[in-house]
């Protein structure tokens, strides 16, 4: 893997972050999502969201930056809008596509996790599209897929899947101990 830091977000990273979002987005849903809806995503709509997500809670966004100083990963977590069973939710990670596969997703999601687990959320939950190939993803780090809805999307529903973290404690704990072992 590359050399990545995971850092909080600062508010001079809503552009670069708004511009992996729509690159995300039209990379990871096209097919899913309507060609029309993504050709309209535009990093400058996107950014003011992303500026005011920062400025109410900076520490809720991670982003993932390489050697040079680009984010080439982002998320955002905090507590649980509702979801019965779970205290605390993971709203977005995204990773850019030169970048998947490279460890970064992982870190970020980890990260996370510890800043849950630091705020005393005991448990998390991701949705992800339910036609999403990175939904495998979720489940290689042992989350368990919970449950699934239909979300009014552009007219339509779009099916999501839920995956849940049981224990974040525990999780990050057993984690800790296999990547020393695997670094000996």
């Amino acid at each position: 893997m590359s050399e990545i830091a995971i850092r909080t977000a600062r508010l001079d990273d809503a552009g670069p972050i708004a511009r992996l979002d729509v690159e995300t987005w039209q990379a990871a849903y096209a097919g899913i999502l309507g060609t029309p809806y993504l050709a309209r995503l535009t990093a400058a709509r996107r950014e003011n969201g992303w500026a005011n997500l920062i400025r109410r809670d900076a520490t809720g966004v991670r982003v993932g930056v390489n050697a040079d100083g680009e984010i080439v990963g982002f998320g955002s977590c905090g507590a649980s809008r509702g979801e019965p069973g779970f205290t605390s939710e993971v709203f977005t990670l995204y990773v850019a596509p030169d970048w998947q596969n490279q460890g970064v997703g992982r870190s970020l999601l980890l990260a996370m996790f510890g800043r849950l687990v630091a705020q005393g959320h005991n448990s998390a939950i991701i949705w992800v599209l339910s036609e999403n190939p990175a939904r495998f993803f979720y489940q290689r780090l042992g989350g368990k897929e919970v449950r699934r809805k239909l979300l009014p999307f552009q007219g339509s529903e779009v099916a999501v899947t839920g995956y849940g973290w049981f224990d974040l404690p525990g999780y990050l704990a057993t984690t800790a101990r296999t990547n020393r072992a695997s670094e000996t």
